[in-house]
């Protein structure tokens, strides 16, 4: 994942800039980065958070800057701002996003204009920043090069770019998977992609760009150079998980939906139990819904420590993940003995941290585990803005076991979509069995949507249909086929 921030002001900027991407730091684990526009050029600093956080890294670096117009970035891909130098002038640049055809983009711009890229000798991987500025480039404008590179671009790409010249662009993704906001006050605007943000940092919601949309900004006022899509495929799982509760997106806020949420969990899975719980911290809002909803009392036999652990499934190791997941869940055993618990969680990727989870629970003397889970069962790895680390769909528990079911056959994964069907009740039960579970039951996909609050057709849900309005040329679940490549969809 990864978010950004951009400033545009009257006065100084670093202020707002600072504390407007720090508000991102939930996001991302890998660098930090901001660049400033002085009177001098472009300062720019960047560091590694993998070890601490973004605001502890950087302020050594705060006092320093000094300008009207700033970028900063909490980055999980590619050290970040890029300064880049290029017929269209000097610019900062930083992208939010994941390019999943980088390679043929690399190799496209090498045989039409002989551009080169350097592999990162600490990633091992080109900067996905470093090609979008090479795309843009290959244009006669900027509005022109950020249009090309949204057509070109499979996955998701939103960008912010400052001008030595004193200009400031922004854009959302072509199909708006992830936000870009924007905040005005009396010395100029910020957009950024956490809401949350604006208040304590003294910003009013301005509005929110469509998706494609591309903006110019300055201090007075906000200009349209590309008009925004029809069409909208924002992550669902903004309010599911990775979303920051005070933050809200296209008008719908997390906490709010993530109690819907658990309302609608307790209405279609009801169970007598002695408390509700949530699996921290996404879990919360949605047992909170639930407890409201089913007159459960509301208990924390889990605590986190917040002080150290970063949330698990930002690094990219798996035993790294495992250990924070472990070590960051206190358990309170007077909340767990003789117990019958229900907890809500966001989700199941490969069960790995909820067996361990129960297994505890077990140890200390729980009577029955009730598992309720605010979205679908995963069935697809995210192809479009990098929110899973996975590096094979078999990661995932349910591909798992629809492996050993079916083989491997893309198509015979829809029919576990139906929460009805025979199919998807003996995956869940297999679920439950393996995971050590008394019950255990998903959100169906229609009270999801409703919780949220969007239709159906604006929300991307690949994750859970394997269905996305970038590639629906035939309608059917996506697996790469050769009828949606031949016919030039993103299949």
């Amino acid at each position: 994942m990864g978010g950004f921030c951009g400033v545009v002001s009257k006065t100084d900027c670093t202020a707002s800039l600072f504390f407007g991407t720090d508000y991102h730091s939930h996001l991302g684990t890998q660098r930090g980065g901001m660049a400033v526009l002085g009177e001098k050029g472009f300062l720019r600093a960047i560091h590694n958070i993998q070890n601490a956080p973004f605001r502890s890294k950087f302020e050594n670096d705060f006092p320093k800057f000094s300008g009207r117009l700033g970028l900063g970035v909490i980055s999980d891909t590619d050290p970040q701002p890029l300064i880049v130098a290029s017929h269209l002038g000097t610019y900062a640049i930083v992208t939010v996003g994941v390019l999943t055809n980088i390679e043929a983009l690399m190799a496209e711009q090498f045989r039409d204009r002989r551009m080169q890229f350097q592999y990162s000798t600490t990633s091992g991987v080109v900067s996905p920043t470093a090609v979008v500025a090479a795309l843009v480039d290959s244009q006669g404008s900027f509005a022109e090069g950020v249009k090309y590179a949204q057509e070109k671009i499979e996955g998701s790409c939103s960008m912010m770019i400052v001008t030595e010249s004193g200009r400031f662009y922004a854009a959302r993704d072509k199909w708006g998977r992830t936000p870009v906001i924007a905040g005005k006050s009396d010395d100029g605007f910020i957009l950024l992609q956490e809401s949350c943000a604006l208040p304590n940092l003294g910003y009013t919601l301005f509005r929110e760009l469509g998706p494609g949309e591309m903006v110019e900004v300055t201090p007075d006022g906000m200009e349209t150079l590309i008009p925004p899509g029809d069409e909208m495929a924002i992550c669902s799982f903004l309010w599911v998980y990775y979303g920051y509760p005070a933050s809200s997106y296209e008008g719908r806020n997390v906490e709010m939906a993530r109690y819907r949420c658990g309302g609608y969990l307790a209405r279609r899975n009801p169970v007598e139990a002695d408390s509700v719980g949530g699996v921290p911290d996404s879990g919360v809002a949605h047992a909170l819904g639930y407890s409201q909803e089913s007159g459960t009392r509301y208990a924390r036999p889990f605590v986190k420590y917040t002080p150290t652990w970063p949330r698990s499934f930002m690094p990219p190791d798996q035993r790294q993940r495992d250990l924070i997941a472990q070590m960051k869940l206190i358990p309170i055993p007077g909340l767990i003995r003789d117990k019958r618990l229900v907890f809500c969680d966001d989700s199941i990727v490969r069960g790995t941290q909820l067996r361990r989870q129960a297994k505890r629970l077990y140890a200390d003397g729980v009577k029955e585990i009730h598992m309720r889970i605010a979205c679908p069962p995963l069935l697809y790895g995210c192809r479009f803005i990098n929110f899973s680390r996975s590096k094979s769909v078999y990661d995932l528990a349910t591909r798992r076991y629809i492996r050993e079911a079916e083989g491997e056959d893309p198509a015979a994964v829809e029919k576990y979509q139906d929460p009805d069907g025979a199919p998807y009740k003996a995956m869940v039960e297999r679920l439950r069995g393996d995971l050590g579970l008394t019950s255990l039951a998903f959100q169906r996909l229609e009270d999801l949507t409703a919780a949220i609050g969007l239709p159906r057709e604006k929300l991307c849900t690949y994750c859970w249909t394997g269905k996305d309005v970038s590639c629906g040329k035939c309608g059917r679940a996506c697996a790469g086929c050769d009828g949606c490549a031949a016919a030039g969809g993103r299949g």
